[in-house]
């Protein structure tokens, strides 16, 4: 696979443990391979236990590297224990990729089913709350005396001047980018980092239409380097 990276890459020290949720769809398995390439350890997080088995069998890494499971991100005694097992194999978890997806609209508000509510809620909030309550006391620890750490979510672009028949979507959302920046204002005294990228859509299929798994993946390498250490609490723009 080549690097989305069009140049040296950003400079890393050491081998880090990344988390990275919704692993196993198209942007989640070239995070996750183009990470683990770089010699780090992963961690992947799914609920599709066959995507996962897949996505497995074409990183072949070693086991000491690499910890799976299928999980319920809405189950908060299970995002625990994960967050345990995950810091109890590596000793240690330096960054969370929250790359879990999904959306709802083409309905005005009125039209709206309630139950459409709760899914985006779900969906975009609850999980970020209960993987940010339970990752986030590991990452704050990594490295001591200084945590080194990175938090990244993906986000469109349209979340604060949100378009019409969008609202339950981009209302999710807009909780969720609150949930990163908060974050990076608790952890400002760190050197871990919690940043948005924002998109209008993810082009997987390179038709020119929205940005691209792999400039994704690039912004996603330079938030984790050490070069943008002083990145923090951003949305970025990588959209035109």
């Amino acid at each position: 696979m080549n690097s989305p990276h069009p140049g040296p890459l950003p400079k890393v020290e050491g081998t880090k443990t990344i988390v990275i949720t919704g692993a196993t769809g198209v942007l989640g398995n070239l995070v996750a391979k183009t990470f683990a390439e770089r010699g780090h350890n992963i961690a992947l997080l799914d609920k599709d236990q066959n995507k996962l088995d897949f996505l497995i069998r074409d990183l072949n890494l070693p086991t000491e590297r690499l910890y799976t499971q299928t999980i319920d991100l809405l189950d908060k005694q299970a995002v625990r224990d994960s967050a345990e097992a995950v810091h109890s194999k590596f000793g240690s978890v330096h960054a969370l990729f929250h790359l879990v997806g999904g959306w709802t609209g083409g309905k005005t508000i009125a039209e709206t089913p309630d139950d459409d509510l709760e899914i985006m809620l779900n969906q975009h909030v609850r999980t970020t709350f209960n993987l940010f309550k339970s990752f986030t006391p590991h990452i704050a620890t990594s490295l001591e005396p200084r945590a080194w750490g990175r938090v990244i979510v993906i986000s469109p672009s349209t979340v604060l001047n949100p378009p019409g028949k969008s609202g339950v979507y981009t209302a999710a959302k807009a909780a969720q980018e609150n949930l990163v920046l908060s974050l990076s204002a608790e952890l400002k005294q760190t050197d871990v980092t919690a940043n948005i990228i924002q998109v209008k859509s993810i082009d997987i299929e390179n038709k020119g239409t929205g940005t691209t798994p792999a400039e994704i993946v690039a912004a996603m390498t330079y938030l984790f380097s050490d070069e943008a250490s002083k990145v923090n609490g951003a949305r970025i723009p990588l959209y035109s």
